[in-house]
C-alpha cells in the first residue's frame, strides 16, 4: 500500500550505514515515520533538516509497517531557520509538542499553523504569538482545551483580564480580583475581541500560562520532563524583542 502527501520534517535518526528514520508532520495522516534509504547522502541529508516542506510518497506491505519514505523538495527553509537562536530552538520546541500526539493521527489544522509558525520563526513579536497559539492548539486536541471566550463566574465577554489555573477558563476583572494572587493573567493578545501585537510582558504571560497547563495535563501525568528547546526559545524570542526596543 502508498499514499502521498504534503509534508514538514520534524527530524531524523540514524537506521543502519546509509538509512535513516525520518519524522515528518504530514497535512493529512498526522506525525509519521518512515526509512528512508541513503538519507545520509549528501542530497538526502539538505532535504530531511528539520522546517523543510516535502512531498512525501509511503510505501509498505501492511499498513502497520515502518515502511519507506521517498521526498521530493517543495521548499528549503532549514538553512534559513538556522541562522538565529530563536528559530533554531522554535524548530525543535514545535516538534516536541506534535510528539505529544498519537503517531498517524490526522491534525491537518496542525500543520497549517506549523506551517505558518515556520515561516514567522525569524520575526520575535510574531514568532512567540504564533508558538504560544500553536500550544493553546496542542492543548485543545489534547482534550485539556482552555475557554479564554467569556468569564467562567458572571458569562461576561468584557474585561476579561485573568485565567483561572483551576478550569483554564478566563474570569473577568471584578470577579477574579479577590483571588488577584491565585490568577494568571489573561495576556490582551488572547481576549477573543482584541487586535493588539503581543508584547514582551504579555508574551511572558503567555508562556507562563500555556507552560502550566501543559505541566499540569501533559508532562506532570506522563512523567516526561519539557522540551529544553521551549525555554531556549522563550529565552531568545524575548532577547531579540528587547533588541528590537533599544
Amino acid at each position: 500500500m502508498d499514499w502521498s502527501d504534503r509534508a514538514i520534517v520534524l527530524g531524523v535518526r540514524r537506521h543502519g550505514e546509509s538509512s535513516v528514520i525520518a519524522e515528518v508532520m504530514t497535512q493529512t495522516r498526522g506525525r509519521h515515520l518512515g526509512m528512508v534509504r541513503n538519507g545520509k547522502s549528501r542530497t538526502m541529508a539538505a532535504l530531511l533538516q528539520p522546517g523543510n516542506l516535502v512531498d512525501v510518497t509511503w510505501r509498505a506491505r501492511l499498513d502497520e509497517h515502518l515502511g519507506n519514505f521517498s521526498m521530493e523538495p517543495i521548499s528549503y527553509r532549514a538553512a534559513q531557520l538556522m541562522e538565529r537562536a530563536a528559530s533554531l530552538h522554535g524548530v525543535q520546541a514545535l516538534a516536541a509538542l506534535l510528539r505529544l500526539l498519537p503517531e498517524r493521527d490526522p491534525h491537518p489544522h496542525l500543520f497549517e499553523m506549523l506551517d505558518v509558525v515556520l515561516d514567522h520563526l525569524q520575526t520575535p513579536a510574531e514568532a512567540g504569538e504564533l508558538y504560544v497559539r500553536f500550544e493553546l492548539a496542542v492543548l485543545n486536541d489534547l482534550g485539556f482545551g482552555l475557554d479564554l471566550a467569556q468569564c467562567a463566574a458572571t458569562g461576561s465577554r468584557e474585561d476579561l483580564f485573568y485565567v483561572s489555573p483551576k478550569s483554564g477558563r478566563a474570569v473577568c476583572r471584578e470577579a477574579g480580583l479577590p483571588y488577584h494572587d491565585k490568577m494568571f493573567v489573561l495576556p490582551d493578545f488572547l481576549k477573543p475581541t482584541s487586535n493588539k501585537a503581543a508584547k514582551p510582558d504579555g508574551l511572558m504571560d503567555a508562556f507562563r500560562l500555556t507552560q502550566y497547563f501543559l505541566s499540569r495535563h501533559v508532562y506532570e501525568p506522563r512523567g516526561i520532563e519539557p522540551s529544553a528547546a521551549r525555554e531556549g526559545f522563550v529565552r531568545s524570542v524575548l532577547a531579540d524583542f528587547d533588541k528590537l526596543l533599544e
